[in-house]
């Protein structure tokens, strides 16, 4: 009796671990959650459906994003997560952990060692050698920040690392160009450019345009000539990236990152009729189409999520590069498209830097809730790598972001962490908070400094979200008092300042213009 019940006890145990090794195998408990980041180009805190401040506006009822609605309700959202004012400083920072004061990536990125015809051009300020090259894996590669990439550890821990769409994280014959270089295994249509030529299939993505060959998406030739849009191409071809990834029994992390909805400002036939009979104006509709599909798109993924079987150990997070673009290119009013945001892409206001964010974690974030709590890009690097259950790696260099994983789980965090922006650069358009700048964020209040005139601005946002009352003359202590929390950061990191051209004087810290 003992040696048969023995014997079913074995049994049992061979059944359980047998069905154990089934169930990792079809990909229903793998030893690490699979991870999606859905990253998209010039989306604005309002292009959305998604109202992500108390109340609804005119510009929510305008756009549809029902899956971006969809993941709210089966997430979290935060109404004051932040980027920088421009794309290639976010990516670098989102990509190493670093604020952009310390990697010198202040602007966006293309031609190797060169600065851009706007700040060589500018009239009064010399601007400094920032990093022109954008970020490097390597050691010695001039005028680029070195640092170890966030998919190359998640690649050393096991995952199987996909970048799809948008790369724009070094210029031109460096290595930051090619994703492949930075910890990915498969790169879809990724390069130095950080636009499209076109969003066209039929239009070959911009290829075989003559003078056009830096701005031609690479990679996607099976889709040339055929009638298909550049979102939709980029999610295809990310499907069959996962596909791969679970045919090799690996937990996946999707760099997500939609060349959409950048500029050129084209119609994706699928969505666009209904703006136009809506009555907006052509680039406002063919606009409104480019959020559409890329709403489409995250919808296609979270299907595709869920038709694998997958979708309760995967992780999903939704985030912007920059403020919506409202300078230039679109239609109707400039610098009111973001409203009640200030400006748009470009500036330091929020309507530059205030971005949709939503997270979802099957077992872990509380479904429809909503975060105050104030975020920066680089907190992204350490976050998911927590995420990924990643502990004790090592970097080359100092991540200044920090982990939001306690409010992601109910708990909280320092409220009153200084966030810092610095774009000591000329990104050309004009406008409110436009120009070179640096900004921090403590608690409520927000104070910009302008290196131009020596200008400044202090918001308290809490009472004033659309930035309309420089309160510097009615409380300048604490004007005084950012200010020097804003210096004493820019010193710490020794950040890069412009000069003047005509004395080659650097510009004064913000502390020493009160002086």
């Amino acid at each position: 009796m003992v040696s048969r019940f023995l014997s079913f006890l074995v049994l049992g145990f061979l059944i359980l671990g047998c069905r154990d090794k089934a169930s990792q195998k079809n990909g229903k408990a793998p030893q690490a959650p699979n991870i999606v980041l859905f990253f998209v180009d010039d989306m604005g805190w309002q292009d959305t459906s998604v109202p992500f401040w108390d109340k609804r506006t005119p510009y929510n009822d305008l756009y549809q994003t029902p899956n971006m609605e969809r993941l709210a309700q089966e997430g979290m959202k935060f109404t004051q997560a932040y980027s920088t004012a421009v794309c290639s400083p976010t990516r670098v920072s989102l990509m190493t952990g670093m604020n952009a004061a310390r990697h010198r990536v202040t602007n966006w990125t293309l031609h190797k060692d060169k600065l851009q015809p706007m700040e060589t051009n500018h009239k009064t300020l010399k601007f400094s050698e920032w990093n022109v090259n954008g970020m490097s894996p390597v050691a010695g590669t001039e005028k680029a920040v070195h640092a170890t990439p966030l998919p190359q550890i998640l690649k050393d821990a096991g995952y199987y690392t996909i970048h799809s769409g948008k790369a724009h994280l070094g210029a031109i014959g460096t290595p930051g160009e090619n994703p492949l270089n930075l910890g990915f295994e498969v790169n879809i249509a990724g390069h130095a450019a950080g636009a499209p030529q076109s969003y066209l299939g039929s239009d070959y993505f911009g290829n075989g345009k003559k003078g056009k060959e830096i701005w031609a998406v690479p990679g996607l030739e099976k889709y040339h000539g055929t009638d298909i849009f550049l979102t939709e191409a980029i999610t295809q071809e990310a499907k069959l990236a996962m596909d791969a990834a679970l045919g090799k029994d690996r937990p996946f992390f999707l760099y997500m990152a939609h060349y959409a909805v950048h500029t050129p400002i084209m119609a994706d036939s699928r969505f666009v009729q209904k703006y136009y009979d809506k009555g907006l104006d052509s680039t406002e509709a063919k606009y409104a189409s480019l959020v559409e599909g890329m709403d489409k798109s995250l919808g296609d993924i979270m299907d595709y999520l869920e038709d694998k079987n997958v979708s309760d150990n995967t992780i999903i997070l939704f985030m912007s590069d920059n403020g919506g673009l409202s300078a230039v290119a679109r239609g109707g009013e400039k610098h009111t498209h973001n409203k009640p945001l200030s400006s748009g892409k470009g500036s330091a206001r929020e309507g530059g830097i205030r971005e949709p964010m939503l997270v979802k974690w099957p077992g872990k974030i509380e479904p429809n809730s909503v975060e105050d709590q104030p975020l920066i890009i680089e907190d992204f690097y350490p976050t998911i790598l927590e995420m990924a259950g990643i502990e004790n790696y090592e970097t080359v260099q100092p991540v200044d972001g920090v982990s939001f994983l306690p409010v992601l789980t109910g708990k909280s965090m320092d409220g009153t962490r200084p966030l810092f922006w610095h774009y000591p650069n000329e990104w050309g358009p004009s406008g409110p908070g436009i120009g070179a700048s640096s900004t921090t964020r403590v608690g409520d209040w927000k104070f910009i400094y302008y290196y131009n005139d020596g200008s400044m601005e202090l918001f308290n946002l809490r009472e004033d979200i659309g930035e309309t009352k420089n309160l510097v003359v009615e409380r300048p202590e604490k004007a005084k008092e950012l200010a020097k929390i804003l210096s004493d950061y820019l010193r710490k990191v020794e950040a890069q300042l412009p000069s003047r051209k005509d004395t080659g004087e650097q510009i004064a810290y913000p502390d020493e213009a009160f002086q």
